[in-house]
């Protein structure tokens, strides 16, 4: 049904139908943003994760907060699993969320922004206060046309600041992406930039705060760095980690949140659900991650094999049947470059044959004698922690905590990576 929407109805009248929709919603709910904070995280990679951190450290510091991600939805002391299978909620869904959030005196709302949310309007009619942007790498191709398309799509969401009746916008900008000048062009009454190298702490008119993260170590534990002076010691691995812990600082600093209280609030944060959540520790370490982009996977195998005393075995399929093709064979590249093991398997196929897409990721890896595939996921699964050794790490990529897998005829499979580990390792230490 949508493809014979979108194949025969002009895109302006789809256009304008998600416009009204938006307002319709708007108005059904009456506003219900104008009674909230609103902060809005889009990027390519980490918008979860800093919607998680930020949420924690504004709870911290004594505010009843809602949030939206794909991870979770959560209004005050409730919280209860995102099943949409879509990041951002529709216009109707979405507003009504805020206007219940109001209902529950909640005084912040914390919302992940996605490209495609955007290009249907999603975020119309919602004033925002803060607008952050994590970073920007190829995604969402084909659905946008091109990648100048889909970098437009997230500025359009910065414009909206531009529009917002709050009394006084933020833009939070990594400074340390390509792309961080285009996202600084837009107006906002403060803007705060974050950053880990000197070269890029720049005096500007449109800059008013620099936040840096210096003196950066990682181990086994996590990382620990400094900002402000202060000390950070965070549970949370890799360089991904301390820039999506500089946005939610900037955040916070940026609401009058004392630095202490942010370090105490992110300290106590041991996981992100779905990103990088060690599941199994003996006899070898079993993670799940959500990374289907080329850039988060790769950052995901570098963070793990950091050490180089640990091997990678690596469970990969194609997030997205029918979606990014382009990118399969790069996936494939990138495992064969961090993976002694790579177990081909099904992930989201949607209508597509899934062995279709187990072939075009096999494209991109050379050394042939690293792939088996086994279509079946839970299978997939079950055959990497038997093939895993003392010293290898299994890393489960693609679907993090996501309860569906999605396949042929528009149905869903109740699912979750992690839940299928711990089955598959109570077999595996019967037999």
């Amino acid at each position: 049904m949508k493809r014979f929407i979108r194949k025969f109805i002009p895109h302006f009248i789809i256009n304008c139908y998600h416009f009204a929709l938006a307002f319709l919603g708007a108005c059904l709910y009456g506003f219900p943003s104008r009674k909230l904070k609103v902060i809005g995280v889009t990027g390519t990679n980490g918008k979860s994760t800093v919607v998680f951190l930020i949420t924690k450290m504004l709870e911290e510091a004594g505010f009843r907060v809602a949030s939206i991600s794909s991870i979770e939805f959560k209004i005050g002391d409730k919280e209860w699993q995102n099943t949409l299978k879509m990041t951002m909620p529709g216009r109707l869904k979405l507003q009504k969320f805020l206007k219940e959030a109001v209902k529950e005196n909640c005084q912040y709302a914390v919302i992940e922004v996605t490209s495609e949310g955007v290009l249907q309007h999603r975020h119309r009619f919602i004033d925002f206060d803060i607008a952050v942007f994590t970073n920007l790498t190829p995604e969402h191709i084909e659905a946008h046309g091109s990648f100048e398309n889909y970098k437009k799509a997230k500025g359009k969401f910065f414009e909206s600041l531009e529009k917002s009746k709050k009394k006084e916008t933020v833009s939070v900008i990594n400074l340390d992406d390509n792309h961080a000048d285009y996202f600084l062009k837009f107006k906002a009454d403060k803007k705060i930039g974050y950053t880990t190298s000197k070269e890029n702490i720049k005096e500007c008119d449109s800059l008013k705060t620099v936040i840096k993260a210096s003196r950066i170590i990682f181990s086994a534990q996590g990382a620990i760095f400094e900002i402000n002076n202060v000390r950070f010691s965070l549970r949370l691995k890799g360089m991904f980690n301390v820039y999506n812990t500089l946005a939610a600082v900037a955040v916070g600093l940026s609401q009058g949140i004392d630095i202490l209280t942010i370090k105490r609030s992110l300290e106590k944060i041991k996981n992100i659900p779905g990103r990088l959540e060690e599941v199994i520790d003996v006899p070898f370490k079993v993670i799940v991650d959500y990374a289907h982009t080329p850039d988060a996977l790769r950052k995901v195998y570098k963070t793990l094999n950091s050490s180089k005393t640990q091997s990678l075995i690596c469970v990969l399929g194609s997030c997205g049947g029918g979606r990014d093709k382009w990118k399969r064979p790069e996936l494939g590249r990138i495992a064969d470059s961090f993976c002694k093991k790579i177990i081909l398997t099904n992930e989201d196929p949607y209508d597509e044959d899934p062995l279709g897409i187990i072939r075009e990721i096999r494209k991109g890896i050379k050394n042939r004698e690293k792939i088996i595939e086994i279509i079946d996921r839970k299978e997939a699964i079950k055959k990497a922690l038997e093939i895993a050794g003392e010293n290898d790490i299994v890393i489960i990529t693609g679907k993090g905590c996501e309860p569906w897998m999605c396949i042929k005829g528009g149905k869903k499979i109740p699912w979750d990576d992690r839940k299928i580990v711990k089955e598959a390792i109570k077999e595996l230490t019967i037999i």
